[in-house]
Order: structure tokens, then C-alpha cells, then sequence
């Protein structure tokens, strides 16, 4: 049982630390970027989650890490990626957006989707091996990243009386 609490608290700890780099950090250099330029650095770092493959390696997770769990997190996360990488090609037309906000909806859900089945297959925090970082350093940052992406889709766009480019509203 200590083992979940440490899990947990990892986890709690990592999505504090992520929250103030973004605060601090994050947020200020994108905020007054347009849409697709605001993205761009957002979906990059999701075209990472590949990594989630790693669920499905002998040797890096044990053998014993649910199927439930270690399949759709690994599937997931590369369709993520995956979905990532196309709303960045194809920024910054509208065709990208909409990628934007499919990647998103899909993204985000697939994390909480990770989190349901380690918790309903009983994942212990001791069978991810190496792969304990993930959960603990990357999905934390992940999902606050899918938070500011979203609040990135939903602000107003405006296009400049001067470039005829958009800006942020």
C-alpha cells in the first residue's frame, strides 16, 4: 500500500512542478502568439508519446503489467502521437485546427483512460519497472500541456489590421 501512496504523491508532485513551469514559463511565451504558432511547440512535445510503446516491452516493464492497462496506454499514446503529427503538418490551415482539437479530445482522454485501467486492473506502481517515469514525469506534463492547448483552441482569433495574419483575441 505505501508503494501506491509514493506513486500518487510522485505523481501529485510532478503535476505541481509542471503547473509552475507552465505558469511561470510556458504560458507568458505563447500567450500572445497566434493560434497555429501557439501550437506548434505544444504538439511537437506530444509527438513524443510514442514513448507509451515502452508499456509493451518485456524487460522495460514486468511481465505481469495488466494487458488491459499496458495495451491501451501503448496504442493510445501512438495514435496521440500520431494525431499530433498530422495537426502539425497541417497547421496553419482550418484542416489543422480541427486535427488540433481531435488530438486533444483524443489525447487527454486516452491519459485519463491510462489512469482508469492501471487503477481497474490493478496495476502495481512496481510492475511498470522502468517505465515508472512515465506515469510519474511525462503524463503529468502531458496533461497540463493538453489544458493549455485547449485554452490555445478556444481563445478568440482576430486577424491584424496590419499583417492580415491572426492574433490571439
Amino acid at each position: 500500500m505505501a508503494s501506491r501512496l509514493w506513486f500518487f504523491a510522485s505523481i501529485a508532485f510532478s503535476l505541481l512542478a509542471w503547473g509552475i513551469v507552465t505558469a511561470r514559463y510556458v504560458w507568458p511565451a505563447l500567450r500572445l502568439r497566434p493560434r497555429a504558432e501557439a501550437l506548434r511547440p505544444l504538439l511537437m512535445l506530444h509527438a513524443f508519446r510514442f514513448v507509451g510503446l515502452a508499456f509493451l516491452v518485456p524487460g522495460v516493464v514486468s511481465p505481469g503489467v495488466p494487458p488491459a492497462f499496458a495495451d491501451s496506454a501503448a496504442y493510445g499514446d501512438l495514435i496521440a502521437a500520431t494525431l499530433a503529427l498530422l495537426s502539425l503538418w497541417s497547421l496553419p490551415r482550418a484542416a489543422g485546427v480541427v486535427l488540433a482539437w481531435i488530438f486533444g479530445i483524443w489525447g487527454t482522454a486516452d491519459l485519463v483512460n491510462a489512469f482508469y485501467q492501471a487503477n481497474h486492473s490493478g496495476l502495481l506502481p512496481g510492475q511498470l519497472g522502468a517505465a515508472y517515469f512515465i506515469p510519474t514525469l511525462i503524463v503529468p506534463l502531458l496533461l497540463i500541456m493538453h489544458g493549455l492547448a485547449f485554452r490555445i483552441l478556444l481563445q478568440p482569433q482576430r486577424v491584424s489590421a496590419f499583417s492580415g495574419q491572426p492574433s490571439p483575441g
